[in-house]
């Protein structure tokens, strides 16, 4: 039975103009960005995971007071094999893809040897990077594809692999005020090591080397050793302050050995990755300017974590806030055999996502008693010294039933007030749009009958004085076959709506993207 879920969507090349309600403002010029799983069957065969579908790029121009609408499939060597295919023949995480049936069985018995190490997709549905001038569609594998933003056109393949030594990578990088990228990947047993790398991309190249890319110059800032060689931790995100950058390496692993052999066994990648809920959770600061990892031992209890909202630093300690589970029912959820016409009575999380803000001291004294909090700013935060000189850190709740955050990312890795995420509560898909006053606790919400909102997006305004000038834009998509969907925008002040940009299409549910303001947009000749 197909649902909004596994429906395949149409693409929308050729641009479509919206029906404007309500008023926008005026100086909201530019391409609202937005990337997701869009075609779930193929032929005869299904993938089994919503987040395995083939990624539909979509996006809202805003044009002098219009809004236009286009939607195109990212022309990845993924699509393009299982298309010629008419079947699903590229793995991806959650659906292992086997050889054509019709083979002899010497070409089938050397297509499972080449899998033993597996060679990713580069199927980039989950978010959006600016890479200089250029925006690239990016997943968790090593490929991430160049776009044209105006067009959806897809354009050439890049694999971080060719220039550092990454298997996987995260959607999800920081920018630096110079417009560098800066990004996490895990090295698997290379050398004999397991370890997390943060590498920059720089977002130019000397005037010298016009001809290069950027990715030819991209270099290892630091790397982490992972606790366990064969089962390095998953993660999605990270954090970042002024001088340190927040990873944390949760008990939620990928079994290498396991990966290994999955295509010979006829599993996906997807059952390879475990919850020790026996484990510590282990918290790394990295010195931005060392490059040294903290030495002092800070842990938590296991939790599993897919986005960072925020982190900064204030007198000798660091402050980082991270929406997190007590398990890992969430991406079992999202099983398309699960996400059936009542799945939102039938599905229920078994641990509801929770904003947790971690206080932790770098600073403090080295003579302080075993069993004392060391934390000493107004917050319900601790962190205990142990025995053996480690630091248990146990959080502040800021709130609960939270996911997908976004901020104005012009105070990220600085002090902060406002989160802006979608509502969820014990099912996995949202339902209100909510605003959260991180120091104060308040929240400001918006909802209406059947629709279900994506990541909101902030805008700032161009004379924006505060924090919260500006606007919330989120894709909404409705329940109600009767009513379409639309792009909603809120005053991100007050949060209430000014106005929503319907289109008469079928529109998918994305994952994450991005804003791009008019003046950052390469004009056709450039």
């Amino acid at each position: 039975m197909e649902t909004i879920f596994s429906k395949n969507k149409e693409e929308h090349p050729e641009s479509i103009k919206a029906e404007v309600q309500g008023q926008l403002p005026t100086w909201l010029q530019g391409i609202l960005l937005r990337n997701g799983p869009g075609m779930h069957t193929i032929g005869d065969t299904k993938y089994n995971h919503w987040f395995d579908g083939l990624a539909l790029l979509h996006s809202f121009t805003f044009k002098n007071g219009e809004v236009y609408y286009r939607s195109k499939y990212l022309r990845s060597d993924s699509y393009n094999c299982n298309i010629e295919a008419n079947r699903i023949v590229v793995s991806e995480f959650g659906t292992m893809a086997y050889p054509d049936p019709c083979k002899n069985i010497f070409a089938k018995a050397f297509s499972y040897l080449s899998h033993t190490i597996p060679e990713f997709t580069d199927n980039c549905l989950i978010n959006i990077m600016k890479s200089g001038d250029d925006y690239y569609a990016t997943s968790e594998t090593n490929f991430i594809r160049k776009i044209n933003p105006q067009t959806l056109e897809t354009l050439e393949k890049v694999d971080y692999n060719k220039y550092i030594a990454v298997n996987v990578a995260t959607s999800h990088p920081h920018y630096d005020s110079a417009g560098n990228i800066l990004n996490m990947g895990t090295s698997i047993v290379d050398k004999g090591k397991t370890k997390y790398l943060l590498f920059k991309i720089p977002s130019s190249v000397p005037e010298t080397e016009k001809k290069k890319s950027c990715f030819k110059h991209m270099e290892v800032v630091c790397s982490i050793p992972s606790r366990s060689l064969l089962q390095p931790s998953y993660y999605h995100s990270f954090g970042i302050t002024e001088n340190y950058i927040v990873f944390i390496e949760q008990p939620l692993k990928l079994d290498i050995v396991k990966m290994a052999t999955a295509y010979i066994r006829g599993v996906n990648w997807a059952s390879c990755l475990a919850f020790h809920k026996d484990d510590k959770t282990w918290f790394h600061f990295v010195d931005r300017k060392t490059k040294k990892d903290v030495s002092t031992k800070f842990y938590t209890d296991a939790l599993v974590l897919y986005h960072h909202v925020n982190a900064y630093e204030e007198d000798g300690h660091i402050i980082f806030d991270i929406i997190a589970y007590t398990d890992n029912s969430l991406y079992d959820m999202f099983y398309l055999k699960k996400l059936s016409k009542d799945f939102e009575e039938n599905n229920k999380l078994t641990s509801i996502p929770t904003c947790k803000r971690f206080v932790v001291p770098l600073q403090y004294d080295k003579d302080a008693e075993v069993g004392s909090n060391l934390v000493t700013l107004p917050t319900s935060a601790t962190a205990v010294k142990e025995k053996d000189g480690s630091i248990y850190c146990q959080p502040e709740i800021l709130c609960e039933g939270i996911e997908l955050p976004h901020i104005n990312y012009g105070y990220n890795g600085k002090k902060y007030t406002y989160v802006y995420a979608t509502e969820v509560q014990w099912s996995p898909v949202p339902t209100k749009i909510a605003k959260l006053n991180v120091q104060t606790k308040e929240m400001l919400h918006w909802r209406a009958d059947h629709c279900w909102p994506s990541e909101p997006i902030f805008v700032p305004s161009p004379d924006a004085r505060e924090e919260d000038d500006g606007v919330v834009l989120t894709c909404v998509v409705t329940s109600d076959p009767k009513e379409a969907p639309f792009l909603l925008i809120l005053d991100a002040k007050t949060f209430k709506e000014l106005g929503r940009a319907r289109v008469n299409v079928e529109m998918h549910l994305d994952l994450h993207g991005m804003f791009i303001p008019e003046k950052a947009l390469k004009t056709e000749t450039e």
